[in-house]
């Protein structure tokens, strides 16, 4: 365990070997561009961060919310000094299928780094589906957090007459917390911690942002080998509803990972949703199994009642009529939270304590992402993170100057306002491609799809695949 020493270091050891993350890539193809490149330089790199006036503080000794020294943002990774001609951007391996996009690695040609490349087919089938893939690419353009995923770029579109699909440039992570879980590797209280907390440091900012994620679940939660996490995939992801006569779409949130308002039909719900998934993801990180598995809803609601007890009828005014009486119907249950207890040696009292807050059945009782973030046990998390993994905090020779602010706030909601304007597919079409086209203006030079290469082809032809694998699935 490597928690300590200089210049980043592999937090937590190598929770997976750090392999090739894909095959070598391909040869860029740019004989069929036509633009000049003189006089095109990369940003120079800022200069490093001042001195500071102030003693570097431990966060420990501080709390959640505040720490001592400057925030000085970390400079980035210059780019090379000269950008090359646009280029076509080649896919060497696909990584990840949703149902809502496909991801590949790739490398890109203007500085050989490997990315992930997202593609969102179908785009334009109907206006739900239009609506959806804009909101979930203006998310992506607006977070600006490190353990939030968020886009690099956005591939340059064709003639609006020949737009169809959108791909997306974001940054490739090694894996994901599902793999991590299922795997042998071992994992200690303190890989825990520093997961948990910056789950929970996302979903603040999500949630502060006015976005519920809705489908927060292991898979959606990537790492790399030195316990960096970020959430992703927000193709379910949508503001947060504050009349509640307004009806939200129960098909939401992979099962296991279902919060029971959801489960019992709830018309309308908030950001308790999400923080009911991270309780599930905690479980299961302590146990190294699913806590609530079952084979369909009402089964899902079954094993929950079984742990957590018949709720009162106060937890339960938001719930369909069939749902409640199915509850009702059935003989009362007392809760049987100590058995959490049992999910491993590291469900000790603070660990239990926390998740008991989180699994708790009345979504108005659930604890908030950031209340969970000031629970105790969370403290060597967020010491162990900005002590040698986050981008907020730097070291001076006389030692470690913390951010002012541990879990930031989003800067200003998340607005939703442009929806308003979209009533038809073809202003869906027009609203897209005007805004991937004013976001690379004065950007690095754009890339875009060679569709003549053998990796293209590959790659539309694994798209197809799958494609028609989620329809079947959804014509069943």
């Amino acid at each position: 365990m490597a928690f300590h020493g200089s210049a980043r270091p592999a937090v937590c050891g190598n929770l997976f070997p750090a392999s090739d993350l894909g095959h070598k890539y391909f040869c860029v193809n740019t004989s069929g561009s036509n633009a000049a490149c003189s006089g095109l330089n990369g940003s120079q790199n800022p200069a490093g961060p001042s001195q500071p006036a102030e003693t570097p503080r431990h966060p420990s000794t501080i709390g959640g919310s505040t720490g001592g020294g400057a925030a000085v943002p970390q400079p980035h990774s210059s780019p090379a000094s000269e950008v090359p001609c646009p280029a076509e951007m080649e896919p060497d391996r696909p990584i990840g299928y949703g149902a809502f996009g496909v991801v590949w690695s790739v490398t890109d040609p203007r500085d050989g780094r490997k990315v992930a490349l997202k593609k969102m087919p179908n785009v334009f089938q109907n206006l739900v589906s239009c609506k959806r893939v804009f909101r979930e690419l203006r998310m992506l353009c607006f977070f600006k957090h490190d353990n939030v995923l968020s886009a690099l770029d956005i591939l340059q579109p064709p003639q609006i007459d020949c737009f169809e699909e959108i791909y997306v440039i974001t940054e490739l992570m090694q894996s994901d917390l599902h793999k991590v879980i299922v795997s042998p590797q071992p994992l200690t209280t303190d890989h825990i911690k520093v997961f948990l907390y910056q789950i929970l440091r996302g979903l603040k900012y999500l949630h502060s942002a006015g976005i519920l994620h809705r489908d927060i679940k292991p898979g959606n939660l990537l790492v790399n080998s030195n316990c960096l996490l970020k959430i992703c995939d927000f193709g379910l992801a949508r503001v947060e509803e504050p009349d509640s006569s307004r009806h939200m779409t129960q098909e939401v949130v992979t099962q296991y990972y279902r919060a029971p308002e959801v489960l019992m039909g709830s018309r309308h719900y908030g950001s308790a949703i999400d923080i009911w998934s991270v309780g599930c993801i905690f479980a299961e990180l302590l146990g190294r199994r699913i806590l609530f598995q079952a084979q369909s809803p009402i089964q899902q609601l079954d094993l929950i009642t079984d742990l957590l007890g018949t709720p009162p009828l106060s937890a339960m005014v938001s719930a369909c009529e069939g749902a409640r009486a199915h509850i009702l119907r059935g003989p009362h249950k007392p809760p049987s939270l100590s058995v959490l207890y049992m999910l491993s040696d590291g469900a000790t009292h603070e660990a239990v304590h926390l998740l008991c807050r989180m699994l708790v059945f009345d979504p108005a009782k659930r604890i908030s992402g950031s209340d969970a973030l000031s629970h105790p046990y969370l403290d060597e998390g967020r010491l162990r993170y900005h002590t040698c993994m986050c981008k907020c905090c730097y070291s001076v020779p006389s030692g470690r100057v913390y951010t002012r602010d541990f879990e930031p706030a989003a800067e200003r909601p998340f607005s939703h306002s442009y929806e308003e304007s979209m009533l038809s597919v073809w202003q869906g079409k027009e609203l897209i491609h005007r805004f991937i086209t004013e976001h690379q203006q004065g950007k690095r030079v754009p890339l875009c799809i060679n569709p003549q290469s053998a990796a293209f082809k590959s790659f539309i032809r694994s798209t197809a695949w799958h494609s028609s694998k989620v329809s079947r699935k959804e014509e069943r």
